[in-house]
């Protein structure tokens, strides 16, 4: 555990989920495979590759470039496009973005959460209120860890996505803590770490490469502390 800024008492905690409290690539890989290879069983999508299909997302933020902030809706917007450029009807558009979305999901939470994290996030919600703050579309009821929390707020339907304040802020008025007091665990050094210390919060960077911070390209401001195995937050409390 490294501390770089004084910390005040931690009243409650906001965690990040995607790759904080369990490994994300591969669920992601397997979720985005499992889409394309749907979509190629549909007449007009037989060849359509991944890169195609995030070659037309991106082709989507130009049109919209307010969209990423709701990875939900980019990615409805995405296959309602991609549709469309196959001259389906309105009515097959509306019932395959519902299907294609229905199995994405799916898969997106096909997570197996480690037991040492049921066991932490246990711990940790016995002694400071636990919530979520997250840029992705997980939810914490699929994947059996919403009783830790006392809530989630995505990016999208809750506010600008992070760095931006608005999502911390919504969850320090919801928590009813000031954010000087509320912790925020996540290992994104720019959307969580600046995020939070932008917010008022307190950040906590977990450090998954074991890397120096002063050589991550991505680092604008030290966090508060920097931890290499969430076990560590027990000991902050």
């Amino acid at each position: 555990m490294h501390i770089y800024r004084s910390l005040q008492p931690i009243k409650a905690i906001t965690f990040d989920l995607d790759d904080t409290l369990y490994d994300n690539v591969p669920v992601i890989k397997k979720a985005e495979l499992a889409l394309i290879q749907k979509l190629q069983t549909i007449n007009g999508l037989a060849h359509l590759t991944l890169d195609r299909f995030n070659q037309l997302k991106q082709h989507m933020r130009e049109i919209d470039p307010d969209i990423y902030h709701d990875v939900v809706a980019w990615r409805i917007m995405t296959l309602r496009y991609l549709f469309a450029k196959i001259n389906l009807s309105a009515s097959q558009i509306d019932e395959n973005v519902q299907d294609m979305m229905a199995h994405f999901t799916y898969w997106r939470h096909q997570i197996d959460i480690p037991a040492n994290i049921h066991q932490l996030l246990n711990c940790l919600a016995k002694r400071v209120p636990l919530a979520v703050i997250t840029n992705g579309n997980v939810e914490v009821v699929k994947i059996g860890i919403d009783h830790y929390f006392e809530f989630s707020l995505r990016g999208g339907i809750d506010g600008r996505s992070k760095p931006y304040p608005d999502i911390f802020t919504l969850a320090a008025k919801k928590l009813a803590v000031s954010p000087a007091n509320i912790l925020h665990v996540g290992d994104n050094l720019y959307t969580d770490v600046m995020g939070a210390i932008d917010a008022g919060m307190q950040a906590c960077w977990l450090n998954l490469t074991g890397k120096n911070i002063y050589y991550q390209a991505d680092r604008q401001v030290l966090p508060h502390v920097e931890i290499t195995d969430l076990a560590a937050l027990e000991n902050l409390l």
